[in-house]
């Protein structure tokens, strides 16, 4: 990739140290003449099955794990270029990291399974409001004063490091990144020299991929233990319970400690939220030092998210009075409690991306300060996803809603209907739970349903534009759907 040059040497190989690359790849098939190509371990198959095409199409060197170099052994030739490490991901992340050579001067990272795409967005728009030059980088794409589309929330670590490179070259001198439990799992933020990591919450997801909270929790610390460094500054919510504890953890150990939450004791501490039809006023404290700020965001939690970004940009380096001076400014991240539509009622219409149990709850309990009348929740669950969070969808709806409909999410390669009957199992209440297969049929509903002082919550897809069935992407936006619902309902269409 690109029109650099760099010797194994430089990229922190000392096998072979003289041997130069001009681009790095973990796909055979896009390996041109010079490249390095890195032989992962997959899910299937070892990436070294597939070093002889990288060969022949003028790979320079390779990267591998002894796993790798086994399965070479038989028809390799010995004088070729081959490293070779026990943790091929991480070598491969700080090679990239190398090859690329720059980044946004100023990078911070924020991990936990809630809150990450709000939260660095918020960190790029204070930055911005300072009028510094900065972008987030994850679940929504490179966002910002240099934008990328993205297919992962924390991209493989070649393109990482190449769109950083990018964006400094572009002027760019900030930049929030999101850390999932699978590209901190990966090794993929490797090399990226941050100043500060936040650590929202704990709660259930992945467990598909981790397999136990335990793994997952693992993957999660592994930005602070394994990837800032001892000068940076951890940022850590401390409502969560688990956190609480994991930030004595860390305060032991010597890092340096910004805790945020609605205990005094916290270095930033909410100590008021007032809600209204379109917003929140908060009463926060930082340092013995109190605020009132309006925010114009719905939905209690966004409050502490909005202080995660405030305090990992002051641990950035940026000060504090002028970091809140810009929170009023803020806006919700797409499909974040993002508004959608206003019957002439007066109902009021939002799109959620939350796909967790906890998600859920916490969205619904939020949005509740805002709603004078009956509070309807649109949920669902993904196919081919975590199936022991699927009842858990439906408990935390009813129990924190007064009317759920239980709808297609993106089903995948399953059938929908198995999906919503193992939502639909978790209901406490079936009163209150209604199964509509068709996601456009049960948004239609749902907007039915409203009367004045009403509100709806639709959750799960948030941002998403498309719904997957089978291999199949087709056009779908939560949005879109909820506008049309209530233009036609309202007559306006």
């Amino acid at each position: 990739m690109g029109e650099n040059c760099k010797t194994l040497g430089e990229l922190g190989f000392a096998a072979h140290v003289n041997v130069a690359v001009t681009g790095v790849t973990i796909d055979n098939r896009l390996v041109k003449r010079g490249d390095l190509f890195a032989a992962l371990p997959g899910t299937n198959v070892h990436g070294a099955r597939f070093a002889m095409d990288a060969i022949a199409a003028g790979a320079a060197a390779i990267l591998t794990d002894p796993d790798g170099a086994a399965v070479l052994k038989s028809d390799f030739d010995p004088d070729f270029p081959i490293v070779v490490t026990s943790d091929v991901r991480a070598a491969l992340s700080r090679a990239a990291a190398l090859f690329f050579g720059t980044q946004p001067e100023t990078m911070v990272a924020v991990t936990g399974t809630n809150g990450k795409t709000s939260v660095a967005s918020f960190c790029r728009q204070i930055w911005n409001e300072l009028e510094l030059s900065a972008i987030n980088i994850g679940t929504t794409g490179v966002e910002g004063d240099w934008t990328y589309p993205l297919h992962h929330t924390t991209p493989d670590p070649i393109t990482l490091h190449s769109i950083l490179a990018q964006a400094a070259q572009s002027g760019v001198t900030h930049g929030a990144m999101e850390a999932s439990s699978h590209g901190l799992d990966q090794r993929r933020l490797e090399g990226v020299a941050l100043k500060a990591a936040g650590f929202t919450n704990f709660t259930q997801d992945h467990l598909d991929y981790h397999h136990s909270f335990d793994d997952y929790f693992a993957a999660k610390s592994r930005l602070f233990e394994k990837l800032l460094p001892m000068d940076a500054t951890a940022v850590i919510n401390t409502d969560d319970p688990k956190l609480s504890i994991y930030a004595s953890d860390l305060a032991m150990l010597g890092y340096t400690l910004i805790t945020i939450g609605t205990n005094a004791a916290n270095d930033l501490y909410i100590s008021d939220q007032r809600f209204d039809a379109t917003g929140q006023t908060l009463r926060f404290s930082f340092k013995g030092k109190t605020y009132v700020k309006r925010l114009n965001l719905i939905g209690g939690f966004q409050a502490e998210n909005v202080l995660m970004a405030a305090a990992l940009v002051i641990a950035s380096g940026s000060d504090p009075q002028y970091v809140f001076d810009t929170l009023e400014h803020l806006t919700t991240v797409r499909g974040r409690m993002q508004y959608a539509a206003t019957r002439k009622n007066g109902a009021s219409v939002f799109v959620d991306y939350a796909h967790t149990p906890d998600a859920v709850e916490t969205a619904i309990s939020a949005f509740r300060p805002h709603v004078m009348g009956r509070l309807i929740a649109i949920i669902g669950a993904g196919g081919d996803r975590d199936t022991t969070k699927r009842p858990l969808m439906a408990r935390a709806a009813v129990e924190t809603a007064d009317h759920v409909i239980v709808t297609d999410d993106n089903p995948r390669t399953e059938d929908p209907a198995s999906i919503r009957a193992m939502v639909m199992a978790g209901a406490t209440d079936a009163a209150n739970i209604t199964e509509v297969g068709d996601r456009a049929e049960a948004i239609l509903r749902a907007v039915h349903m409203l009367e004045p002082g009403d509100g709806l919550l639709i959750t799960g897809k948030g941002h998403e534009t498309g719904q997957i069935v089978g291999q199949d992407i087709l056009p779908f936006d939560d949005v879109e759907q909820a506008s049309v619902a209530v233009a036609a309902l309202d007559g306006m269409i």
